[in-house]
């Protein structure tokens, strides 16, 4: 019986299909835009995780802020190497304390040329991200074997650019208005998940980028990577506590530098992805608002249409509550032929959207199963009053109807 009764629904879609598909559009538009827009944010937010868990999850960065509100201007000035002492001693937790100043400088060797990103910075750069010397060495061990502090790294990017499948190692390089000597490249890493080339680089001793690049002393910001089992939570305390010390700030003062955990980053990109998702998700209930009374308008129109019908089914001995059952049925076949249309068009477009974006397709399953949920509620609820007006009508009367 109920099997029949979807065949009636599906064949009254049919007879009037047009009218069907403009009467269910509101809820067509509330759940394409509802399940792109999610699988879209979800997408996004995969690939900003992804990026952060390359970073590492034990990172914090460091970098000057505002100056708090009646400080004296030089209050949110850089850091010093004695900051990065400080830090490295009196911080036990601390596996790599890394100071970064960073420019965009074009570096050129061998009749070519390239405009790429120099970092200043130590060793523990190389550990705090996870880099790997491919060829030659690392800062201290060519400082230790009487190499001078102009020295770079060049990385995997840089090398190709400029000397093909050629070692560099030994060579001299110019980075802006500096020669350089290369002591050694980087193994290459790719792209970033954020279609960053991360082999585009040049890594210089601090010292050396402070006096002949950026021309002042200060160090722009730290990169800090704690312990196996150290939490980034205490870390962030004790190196907070430690600074605010050395920078004299007085207690009740805000700080004038930051501290950022990678961690609550990531936090931080999950919470803005559920405020828009709701956000999405109340707007495309105005859609369904509008389809739901949509499908109700259609249904009335129906009944009218189907008067005779009715009461012809009345008169025979069909139950009340099997009109209104036959009805109800029709309208919630209608919502949920709009969710399926709304779902395959949402999962399309969002398709089109992260292949554009270059970000991973990721479908929220709850999102799919919720919309065809809410689809048939919409049905169910907009549905009653039409069924139970065709439900109580008089037969005699509806016989009668021209």
């Amino acid at each position: 019986m109920f099997l029949e009764m979807i065949k009636l629904a599906l064949r009254a879609v049919r007879r009037n299909l047009l009218r069907s598909f403009l009467t269910v559009l509101g809820v067509v538009i509330g759940v394409s835009a509802v399940i792109a827009m999610v699988t879209i944010g979800n997408g996004t937010a995969e690939q900003v995780r992804s990026e952060i868990a390359r970073l590492g999850t034990d990172i914090l960065f460091v970098r000057p802020g505002q100056r708090a509100p009646g400080a004296p201007a030089e209050a949110a000035k850089g850091f010093s190497e004695r900051d990065i002492a400080a830090l490295r001693n009196q911080v036990p937790d601390l596996r790599a304390v890394a100071p970064q100043n960073i420019s965009t400088v074009t570096v050129v060797a061998a009749g070519e040329n390239r405009r790429t990103t120099v970092i200043g910075t130590n060793d523990d750069f190389l550990a705090a991200q996870d880099w790997t010397i491919e060829t030659g060495t690392d800062f201290s061990r060519a400082a230790a074997s009487g190499g001078g502090d102009t020295a770079c790294i060049l990385g995997a990017t840089v090398r190709r650019e400029l000397f093909g499948e050629s070692d560099p190692v030994g060579s001299n390089v110019r980075v802006g208005n500096v020669s350089c000597a290369v002591i050694g490249t980087l193994r290459e890493k790719g792209e970033s998940s954020m279609g960053r080339d991360q082999d585009d680089i040049v890594l210089m001793p601090i010292s050396a980028f402070q006096r002949r690049v950026g021309g002042d002393s200060y160090i722009e910001s730290i990169l800090l990577a704690a312990r196996d089992g150290v939490s980034t939570e205490k870390l962030e305390a004790d190196v907070t506590a430690l600074l605010r010390q050395r920078r004299n700030i007085q207690p009740g003062r805000a700080n004038d530098f930051e501290v950022n955990d990678m961690t609550e980053i990531a936090n931080a990109v999950t919470g803005t992805k559920s405020h828009l998702t709701g956000m999405l998700t109340a707007v495309a209930a105005v859609s369904l608002l509008v389809g739901g009374i949509g499908i109700m308008n259609i249904m009335l129109v129906s009944v009218t249409e189907r008067t005779r019908e009715i009461g012809l089914r009345l008169t025979v001995g069909a139950l009340e509550r099997q009109v209104l059952l036959q009805f109800m049925v029709e309208a919630v076949v209608l919502s949920l032929l709009g969710g399926i249309v709304g779902v395959v068009a949402g999962l399309a477009v969002a398709y089109a959207v992260v292949q554009y974006l270059s970000v991973p397709f990721v479908i929220a399953p709850w999102m799919i199963l919720g919309a065809f949920a809410f689809s048939a509620l919409i049905g169910i609820i907009f549905g009653f009053f039409p069924a139970r007006r065709a439900a109580r009508m008089n037969p005699i009367e509806a016989l009668r109807h021209e």
